[in-house]
């Protein structure tokens, strides 16, 4: 394998792991955040300013802004930007953040799916196995024996992650059509194309007004540079170098942080069915790392 190739490999990787920590210990923090704001004003406020970041930094670094692939990323800010956030913190109103982080992040199966129709990147044996274990765990802490009491939150994180996952396959076909485009570039149009529905369903929406408190903005400063600005540039950086099912995977060490910072942030216990998901998450999640280690070595 080129060095180059193999150090860009190396580098989505942890890439992916960078973000998954950033991502999993923000979830109990998000949740803190709806105390003090309605969910579609701080899903606005945290992609809105985390794009006017990005900007800020093109033009101090003197790139473009205004690119004739622009308008094209619209679609993809509906779906990685509005469709992901919006309804990923909406679920935390309806539900706890351990098990929002969780069933959101069943966007790796939607991925794995999707990019082979897609992005013809076919299922190896592995991930197959892979994949069913971890979507048994999904069933474990979705516990369908008792359903009634958080059915809404369920599907609205489900929804959530199936954004995600769209927005990895319409990312990925992005950078095979422009390989040439930049990525803070194309990681500010569609953060600030997905902020304004949000902005749109702020305004029809009445919510409570916005507390403006030390601890919410110390969460919203921290959503938009390191959630929004940081962890996005991470994620379309992986996608251009691996594979969309191998970050997708990867990823999934996301609502496991997700469901520790619960644990000690928000004293969320799991139960025994959480308990069980959560082990065969992490067993299908180390398995996956385990062979997939060495293709990126090969």
């Amino acid at each position: 394998m080129n060095s180059k190739i193999y150090k860009s490999k190396i580098l989505g990787v942890a890439a992916v792991i960078l973000l998954s920590v950033i991502w999993g210990t923000n979830v109990p923090y998000m949740k803190v955040a709806l105390n003090f704001s309605g969910p579609t004003d701080f899903a606005f406020l945290r992609n809105f300013f985390g794009a006017i970041i990005l900007f800020a930094i093109l033009l101090l670094l003197k790139k473009p802004i205004f690119i004739k692939e622009a308008p094209k990323l619209f679609v993809l800010g509906i779906f990685q930007t509005a469709g992901f956030t919006g309804l990923l913190i909406w679920a935390l109103v309806e539900g706890g953040a351990s098990k929002t982080a969780v069933l959101t992040f069943t966007m790796p199966m939607w991925v794995s799916l999707m990019a082979w129709p897609f992005l013809q990147e076919k299922l190896k044996l592995f991930q197959w196995v892979a994949v069913a274990i971890c979507f048994l765990g999904i069933i474990f802490i979705f516990n369908p024996l008792n359903i009634e009491h958080n059915v809404n939150s369920t599907i609205l994180a489900l929804a959530s992650g199936f954004c995600w996952a769209c927005g990895a396959i319409l990312s990925k076909r992005i950078h095979i059509k422009y390989p040439k485009i930049d990525l803070l570039t194309m990681t500010a149009w569609q953060m600030l194309w997905g902020s304004l529905p949000l902005l749109l369903i702020a305004f029809l929406i009445n919510h409570e007004p916005i507390i403006w408190s030390y601890s919410f903005l110390s969460i919203l400063c921290f959503n938009a540079i390191f959630v929004n600005a940081i962890a996005y540039l991470l994620w379309f950086y992986a996608l251009r170098h691996l594979l969309a099912s191998t970050v997708s995977m990867l990823a999934l060490l996301t609502p496991i942080s997700g469901a520790i910072s619960a644990w000690f942030l928000l004293v969320e216990v799991p139960n025994f069915f959480e308990s069980i998901g959560f082990s065969l998450i992490l067993g299908g999640l180390f398995l996956l790392l385990y062979l997939k280690s060495r293709e990126v070595i090969s």
